[in-house]
């Protein structure tokens, strides 16, 4: 059976990706060019040659109890329990995506630089080159600042295969039949990699507006090979639980803490997930 609807998170910094293959490989994400006149011929922007490879895992959960529990079960509660392990898979997602977020500043991505990092290679005004920052260094609760409106993510979730629920409960069934056994299992084929590190902003200093300031202005002030400014808009921030008291203060509240216009108020919405604690 098709697993149901359920929350899950993954789908604010992740772009979902179909696979028809083991692995997909991608272009360096960066190189699409921006739109100008059309004067003479057509300018033609060769994409990199150098790929970014995300291969496909397999993965399984399954439970199994005696026929004659299901039988007697007058409750129905082994029936929510393949249910659960339904559920679970379909926020699998989550699992996937957000440990990458968690890990990002010792994990390479496309370019060669940890997907969090201070030195990112960038370009200028003139489009020369320069170093590029989407991460600052602290000891507090880590706190993440995302566009979420673009058509490409800061992070892929690759599906070969969606996950599934599958009940062997019924008499004609070998579990049942030979072993006296019912059994309920989901697995799918997946990954999760890392996909445009402009578009997201990972700090580990004191949620505040000095810093959230300091996170935007960073994102919003990142340049194209040709110096033009990327259109970003830092739409989400997202928060473990134990920001989210401070999120919810510096986004939606009136006043700031001076008692004057809170001027962040409405700039972003804060989401709180659990998993990234």
């Amino acid at each position: 059976a098709q697993l149901g609807s359920t929350t899950t998170h993954y789908q604010t910094v992740a772009m979902t990706v179909p696979s028809t293959t083991a692995a997909n490989e991608y272009p360096r994400m960066d190189d699409l060019p921006g739109i100008r006149e059309w004067i003479g011929d057509r300018i033609v922007h060769d994409l990199s040659m150098q790929t970014y490879t995300i291969r496909n895992k397999e993965f399984e959960g399954t439970i199994g109890v005696r026929i004659s529990q299901v039988e007697d079960d007058q409750l129905g509660f082994l029936s929510s329990m393949a249910a659960q392990l339904g559920q679970n898979a379909a926020q699998f997602p989550d699992q996937l995506v957000f440990p990458l977020l968690k890990n990002g500043e010792a994990t390479k991505c496309y370019d060669g630089q940890n997907f969090f990092d201070t030195d990112h290679p960038g370009y200028d005004e003139d489009g020369k080159e320069t170093s590029v920052s989407n991460f600052a260094a602290g000891s507090s609760p880590a706190w993440y600042l995302v566009d979420d409106s673009q058509v490409i993510k800061p992070i892929i979730y690759q599906s070969r295969k969606s996950f599934q629920l599958i009940r062997k409960d019924q008499a004609t069934d070998d579990t049942v039949f030979f072993g006296g056994k019912a059994v309920y299992g989901v697995d799918g084929r997946c990954n999760a990699g890392y996909g445009l590190w402009q578009l997201i902003y990972k700090s580990k200093l004191p949620l505040n507006a000095e810093n959230y300031a300091a996170a935007r202005a960073a994102m919003t002030s990142i340049r194209k090979r040709n110096g033009e400014v990327i259109s970003i808009n830092p739409r989400k921030l997202l928060v473990p639980s134990t920001l989210e008291g401070a999120a919810r203060k510096l986004l939606l509240n009136e006043l700031a803490a001076n008692g004057e216009s809170n001027e962040w108020k409405g700039t972003a919405e804060p989401v709180v997930i659990p998993l990234l604690a």
